[in-house]
């Protein structure tokens, strides 16, 4: 599920793991067109991190 909202809504991943400011940066970002396909990939690969610390 997790996956779904990193790539719809980037911002809103940061916040589900606990990294508000990321979260804001990354809205920014994705404001702009052309910042939403790096905003994704910013939250995927954030995410993988998460996972990955997580286990």
């Amino acid at each position: 599920m997790r996956i779904l909202i990193a790539f719809f809504i980037p911002w809103l991943t940061f916040f589900t793991i606990g990294r508000p400011i990321a979260g804001i940066i990354c809205l920014l970002l994705q404001i702009t067109i052309l910042g939403w396909v790096p905003a994704s990939i910013w939250a995927l690969l954030a995410l993988r991190s998460y996972d990955e610390s997580a286990r």
